[in-house]
């Protein structure tokens, strides 16, 4: 997003998961939260996550979610290193253990080193999770954040009369 300051990092291990990360990039679209998306490997690229997590806060962001498949330490480290929130996405890659290897290695980190952890592959609650961060400063935001609620309330409600108007 062009003159906005960036509030929220998405990042990822590898390109394989952006089909995932999608999910939070549309997300924070229609929500109104500028953000900006990279890849950076804890394993391939370890100086680049160090220098990511090191100058994200300087550079205007507020939260920085995470996306990674298989043994997923991108998170964790990206937390070790940062005082920012960080929002762990498991996501489930073609070297991953039916996804528990990523979920387990975001979800299990030791005390003082806090990663909020989302579902397997849940990249839209990441980037929900992450406005509703960004809505605790910045009222634009949390009205966007009201109005996409109340939306899913309406969507429920009317598919509840749809069905109760059903003949069975």
């Amino acid at each position: 997003m062009s003159a906005q300051l960036i509030q929220v990092g998405i990042i990822m291990g590898s390109k394989s998961d952006l089909p995932v990360m999608q999910d939070a990039v549309e997300v924070l679209k229609e929500l109104g939260v500028s953000f900006e998306v990279t890849i950076v490997s804890a394993h391939r690229t370890p100086h680049r996550m160090f220098s990511y997590a090191e100058e994200a806060a300087s550079r205007g962001i507020k939260v920085i979610i995470a996306g990674a498949g298989g043994a997923a330490h991108l998170p964790g480290m990206v937390a070790s290193i940062t005082h920012l929130p960080v929002i762990g996405v498991p996501v489930k890659s073609s070297n991953s253990i039916d996804g528990w290897d990523s979920v387990l290695s975001i979800l299990q980190m030791p005390n003082g080193i806090p990663v909020a952890t989302v579902a397997l592959n849940a990249a839209k609650n990441a980037g929900i999770l992450a406005a509703q961060i960004i809505a605790t400063s910045n009222s634009e935001v949390s009205q966007n954040l009201l109005a996409f609620k109340k939306g899913l309330k309406e969507k429920v409600e009317e598919t509840a009369s749809e069905v109760e108007a059903m003949k069975f």
